[in-house]
């Protein structure tokens, strides 16, 4: 995959087993493997088979002469590889998680989200109260740039026949919350292959009304230096103070 090294603005790319290779100057990690068994709880069919390993999370990758400006400003760079295929008809996804409060304020701390390569379908939703769940769905290519901004928990999907990459930057030490998610089954909507189209989202039962859906198209968002096909591990690297909203969600949205 030589797209990653133009994508990604870094010497990566992925092996045939869906692993991540570090070039020259990166410092390896190892990533963090999310098995079928952890997803038992969030599946639109949770008994039926599929591969063992499902995705797998590098967190903190970074070039070793970047370290300390990306400490400075209090920030993580993670890559995710997601497997193609599906779970009983379901394709196969992440487990979906909300962000925390940022202490003193009354705001969740945003992410936002780069395809290196593959297809990805970002579903978004607010968290659930008595008004029920906007969920909005955002489908992303190579170079587009998908923000999760506060208020909002997320689910990534990969629709296609091949690896899904995908990178992003976050707050360091952001821990997720996948308690609301996990217990009602999953996200508010499962995308499930169908041979009439290419897929269609089933409703997860368990949310109560039933969730609004809507889907958008991606957006740059240049006050951010979010530009579709510009590396945004380079683009920190220029202008490190316009991803301030990342750690500073109060002083933004």
């Amino acid at each position: 995959m030589d797209e990653l090294k133009k994508t990604s603005g870094l010497p990566l790319a992925v092996d045939g087993a869906g692993k991540l290779i570090f070039g020259e100057g990166l410092t390896p990690v190892t990533a963090a493997i999310r098995r079928r068994e952890e997803m038992l709880a969030v599946l639109f069919a949770a008994e039926a088979d599929s591969v063992d390993e499902l995705y797998y999370m590098y967190r903190d990758v970074c070039r070793a002469e970047d370290r300390q400006v990306i400490a400075k400003h209090g920030l993580r760079y993670d890559v995710t590889i997601l497997r193609p295929g599906q779970i009983g008809g379901e394709y196969i996804k992440t487990a979906g998680h909300y962000h925390p409060l940022k202490p003193g304020t009354d705001a969740t701390y945003p992410e936002v989200y780069e395809v290196l390569y593959g297809r990805a379908h970002y579903l978004l939703q607010t968290e659930p109260d008595e008004d029920g769940v906007e969920a909005i769905l955002v489908e992303a290519l190579p170079g587009d740039k998908v923000l999760i901004p506060p208020g909002y928990g997320h689910i990534t999907i990969n629709p296609g026949s091949t690896f899904l990459v995908m990178s992003n930057w976050v707050a360091a030490g952001f821990d997720s919350v996948y308690g609301a998610i996990k217990e009602l089954g999953g996200g508010a909507y499962f995308e499930v292959a169908s041979q009439e189209e290419d897929a269609q989202f089933v409703v997860n039962p368990r949310y109560q009304p039933v969730p609004r859906f809507s889907s958008r198209p991606v957006e740059d968002r240049p006050e951010f230096a979010l530009l579709r096909g510009q590396p945004m591990y380079l683009e920190f690297l220029k202008a490190p103070e316009k991803f301030a909203f990342l750690t500073s969600p109060e002083k933004y949205f």
